[in-house]
């Protein structure tokens, strides 16, 4: 369980993040949206651990994460999984070399261990053949996808999105939200999708959360956004 609590976050003097509470249970599946420049991918740096904020708290399984030592935030980060925006693949590592280096980094494996995983993660993210593939090889769809194995190899209780469909297409688009669903079920793991794509918003979560002027609004749900008579209507109408 994740539980923000009276988060706030400044930069300077300006103030992204005001008094932000927010309970993820495990399972649900949300988005966060809102304009670029609101806060959304400051909320899951400070999930992360990446970030501390000015005030407030950040509990995940009831442990405030802003309070423990290096060692022991790297404990916790273990259970979650992050995607990057930009996929983040290191370019002079093979894609095997990039989902394997969380396995050599964090768990007592042997190669073939590793090598077991790494393929059965290829699998479940529909990329099988790559493995000697570089970064520059692949399309950025092939690239996000590579990503995302990377960010589940460790078996994640969380998987963070932030903006995982911006630059693609609409096919590629719908591949990935598809994938993140598909993931979310199979995997039975907690997404928190940070997202302004309007068919990202509506395929991936099962709860839909704004942050508008720095403060999370009242969630909606796909079904119920479109007559929400408020921001968030006027966000998705405009999208559209």
């Amino acid at each position: 369980m994740i539980k923000l609590i009276n988060i706030q976050k400044k930069f300077g003097q300006k103030e992204v993040l005001k008094d932000v509470t927010l309970t993820i249970t495990p399972g649900d599946r949300i988005a966060v949206i809102g304009p670029s420049g609101t806060g959304k991918s400051t909320l899951l740096r400070l999930i992360m651990g990446l970030q501390e904020p000015n005030s407030g708290r950040v509990l995940i399984d009831g442990i405030n994460i802003h309070s423990l030592r290096s060692s022991e935030l790297k404990e916790i980060r273990l259970k979650l999984g992050m995607l990057f925006q930009s996929a983040a693949l290191f370019d002079s590592m093979s894609v095997f070399d990039n989902i394997a280096f969380p396995l050599r980094e964090n768990f007592d494996l042997s190669e073939k261990e590793i090598k077991n995983k790494v393929e059965k993660t290829l699998e479940l993210v529909e990329m099988e053949g790559f493995e000697s593939n570089m970064p520059s090889d692949l399309s950025g769809g092939q690239r996000k996808r590579i990503g995302l194995a990377r960010a589940i190899i460790g078996d994640p209780k969380i998987i963070l999105y932030d903006e995982p469909t911006t630059g693609l297409d609409p096919v590629l688009s719908t591949n990935i939200e598809n994938l993140i669903t598909k993931l979310s079920v199979k995997l039975n793991v907690t997404s928190i999708v940070i997202t302004h794509q309007i068919s990202t918003i509506l395929r991936t979560a099962d709860k839909i959360y704004m942050l508008s002027e720095g403060r999370l609004l009242e969630p909606e749900t796909p079904d119920t956004i479109y007559h929400a008579g408020n921001e968030y209507e006027r966000f998705i109408r405009g999208g559209l």
